[in-house]
């Protein structure tokens, strides 16, 4: 096992930053300076100190002699990286601040997760460019989602803290609730993409990805399951304009299906069971 150390350093600045952003945006806490430009890119900057650690200690535990190892803690760092990487390069053109105080929480978990749970065996198969492909291709798609589970709790936080009169000042600058959903629906519908071509790739190629023909399994019936929610949103958007409390109920449905799919199945499997 890698040493715990560096991922707690990690998840420490991950923690103080998310603890900084809540006081900023969720406490109450007013700031005469909260919009200037240059306070901002201070933010952005600071970011990038457990980012690159992350990157660090990500590259070490994933990639050894005997090839690629993704295990549940290694899966799950990932996917926080990568949802940490896209909404950081999203925020540079759009105002959701807001974000930083749900995502960086989850990506200070993740980080510790590798040394607390790392990857038994390497995986197989992964010098073909087909796994390459697949596996980003899931790693995004899961990335997209996450963002979109998290925005979806953010409208619905901002929605109801309208609606009784206690909205903090610093998340008034914020774009208008229906900018933020129209944003919301350009994530899932990218997320949507990639999850169709994550379920079609796995099926059509699973001889190369793992070695076996594709068979059916409860990672196979809840990544369909997820794939049918968001794609049934998307639908109920286009044809009968659904917002607001269904798209949130509909996203985190999806979302929790497509945990069970492969985080689920990965947990079970290494963690519960010990293969």
């Amino acid at each position: 096992m890698q040493s715990i150390l560096p991922h707690l350093v990690c998840a420490i600045l991950y923690g103080a930053l998310a603890f900084y952003f809540w006081r900023r945006h969720w406490s109450g806490v007013e700031t005469a300076v909260a919009d200037a430009p240059s306070r901002r890119v201070v933010e952005h900057a600071a970011l990038l100190a457990p980012f690159a650690l992350h990157s660090g200690l990500l590259w070490t535990s994933m990639f050894g002699a005997a090839g690629l190892y993704l295990g549940v803690g290694n899966a799950l760092s990932l996917i926080l990286w990568l949802t940490v990487l896209i909404y950081g390069l999203g925020s540079l053109f759009y105002r959701l601040d807001g974000l930083h105080a749900l995502v960086l929480p989850l990506a200070a978990v993740a980080v510790v997760l590798p040394a607390a749970f790392p990857a038994a065996r390497a995986l197989p198969n992964t010098q073909s460019w087909e796994f390459t492909a697949h596996l980003l291709i899931s790693m995004l798609a899961y990335s997209l989602f996450t963002i979109a589970s998290l925005h979806v709790m953010l409208m619905a936080i901002i929605e109801r803290r309208l609606h009784s009169g206690t909205l903090p000042t610093a998340l008034r600058s914020m774009p208008p609730l229906l900018t933020m959903e129209t944003l919301l629906f350009r994530i899932i519908a990218a997320g949507f993409v990639l999850l169709t071509l994550t379920i079609l790739s796995g099926v059509l190629f699973s001889e190369e990805l793992f070695g076996k023909p594709a068979r059916f399994s409860h990672k196979t019936v809840f990544g369909v399951i997820s794939w049918l929610i968001f794609g049934a949103l998307l639908a109920g958007r286009m044809f009968y304009g659904w917002r607001g409390r269904t798209a949130v109920r509909w996203t985190l449905a999806g979302f929790f299906a497509l945990v069970l799919a492969y985080i689920g199945s990965k947990f079970v499997l290494e963690v519960i069971l010990g293969r």
